[in-house]
């Protein structure tokens, strides 16, 4: 298990070509205990220009997973078997911020609670997401 806290750039490379590219997140701090990332509202809208709730959704996932990831250590995998959000308030413009921190750490589940909030502090979504653990596929 894995306590770093500045994303490696191993991860950070596993990015490259994935959903987590097109939906330009950035991952800022990562660890078992807490990952924070940034989002870009613009082209993560739906059609009346709002914040899109599935983007929040794929942000909190791809939080909660990297510090599950972080959890399970060398030779495991965190696999998402659910998530919940709840969609408080709007977002037009900028950056929304996600802080994923670590609700239960056990060996074979990991569950976390998702926080986006605005550029202006305000709060936007809470979500929940709990990952299986599991050893990694070959």
């Amino acid at each position: 298990m894995s306590d770093t806290t500045t994303p490696s750039p191993a991860l950070l490379s596993t990015f490259t070509g994935t959903l987590i590219e097109r939906m330009g997140i950035v991952v800022t701090e990562a660890s078992a205990q807490r990952t924070v990332a940034t989002m870009p509202v613009a082209g993560n809208t739906q059609p009346y220009g709002l914040l899109h709730g599935g983007a929040s959704a794929v942000l909190a996932e791809t939080l909660g997973s990297i510090s599950a990831m972080a959890h399970a250590g060398e030779g495991r995998a965190a696999v998402g078997i659910e998530l919940n959000a709840t969609h408080h308030r709007s977002a037009r413009t900028g950056l929304v911020t996600g802080t994923a921190t670590a609700l239960h750490l056990g060996r074979t589940l990991a569950t976390y609670q998702v926080v986006v909030e605005d550029d202006g502090g305000r709060l936007v979504c809470t979500a929940r997401l709990t990952c299986m653990l599991i050893d990694a596929r070959p």
